[in-house]
């Protein structure tokens, strides 16, 4: 494994069509047109300095991280979306579109889709949360009254929906495609973790699971969840479900730390163990990518580490783009 590949953890999402990867200076997407042609998004990373602050206090970093993850994700979601839907559209209607449409991004339109992220990241969060505590108290609130082990029973619930969930989409050709691009992510990330050359043949030959994925993430808060609710008692509905709510920031930020600290253990033998629950969901989450769309994932990925190279030698400098837009909006 190289010395970058060691000290650099890169991270980043499947989209439509494409991958966006994350790096230390700037955030790109790369998507398959419907004409072969990749495109791409190149977003400038620059935190504010006190969010850059709140990421390295243990705990905090959890919650801050995955929020902004939510918020600057969606608007590279959204490139891929409006790319997508830009080629299934007539060219003479394509022209008229872009005539109407204003140049670069108002300030409206950031807010909004950094809300959109945010909003649809904690309104998920909820449904997930909320949902199996009162399909639980309808089933078997009056069969007895030890809170624990309705505690699990609401856990087991919970994973049972988000598996049907996710089996369910997963049947959809737009989200199994996603899904493909997922995978396709996963194996670039442990082809250059392996220090191996980023070609389509060496990425085929990874797994598509990876323990530092969202998907293991979403696992840990169903399992620890369930173990800091049980440290809580309560003795009524109001206060179960104030408890979840109230309890979330706690299982989400503990989650993060556990999720760090499974993918640092996993090459030790036996504590490699602690990330397969994780690694199982991915079974869902991830699909075998084809060949071209692992080109797209590497194109990603090589301009990203392109951008963040020419960022370290010159600082400051303006970005060159290729096939692609600079989006004002600070990634």
């Amino acid at each position: 494994m190289s010395e970058q590949s060691k000290t650099v953890s890169y991270g980043g999402q499947a989209v439509i069509e494409g991958v966006m990867f994350g790096g230390k200076h700037v955030n790109v997407t790369a998507v398959r047109r419907k004409n072969q042609e990749i495109t791409f998004l190149e977003v400038p990373r620059e935190d504010k300095p006190w969010v850059g602050k709140l990421r390295k206090i243990p705990f905090l970093r959890g919650i801050v991280s995955i929020i902004d993850a939510s918020a600057k994700g969606t608007k590279h979601l959204n490139y891929s979306a409006e790319s997508y839907a830009d080629d299934e559209v007539e060219p003479e209607e394509r022209a008229k579109q872009k005539q109407k449409e204003e140049s670069g991004w108002s300030l409206g339109m950031i807010i909004g889709v950094a809300a959109v992220g945010v909003l649809s990241f904690l309104v998920g969060k909820l449904v997930l949360t909320l949902v199996p505590v009162f399909l639980e108290n309808f089933i078997f609130g009056k069969m007895f009254d030890n809170y624990i082990l309705h505690n699990l029973i609401e856990g087991g619930i919970k994973l049972l929906l988000l598996l049907v969930y996710l089996w369910g989409i997963s049947q959809t050709p737009v989200i199994k495609r996603l899904f493909q691009y997922h995978g396709a992510e996963h194996k670039v990330i442990s082809t250059y973790e392996a220090g191996e050359e980023l070609t389509v043949a060496n990425v085929q030959k990874h797994t598509r699971l990876h323990y530092r994925c969202g998907s293991s993430f979403m696992m840990l808060t169903i399992v620890l969840g369930v173990l800091i609710y049980s440290l809580v008692p309560w003795d009524n509905m109001t206060q179960r479900v104030l408890q979840r709510i109230i309890l979330l920031p706690v299982v989400i930020a503990i989650s993060f730390e556990f999720l760090k600290m499974t993918n640092a253990l996993r090459d030790v033998p036996v504590l490699r163990y602690l990330g397969y629950p994780g690694l199982w969901l991915q079974l869902l989450t991830t699909k075998e990518p084809k060949d071209d769309q692992v080109e797209v994932s590497i194109a990603s990925f090589n301009r990203m580490l392109e951008l963040d190279a020419q960022v370290e030698k010159a600082p400051g400098a303006e970005q060159p783009l290729r096939n692609g837009v600079l989006d004002p909006l600070k990634g």
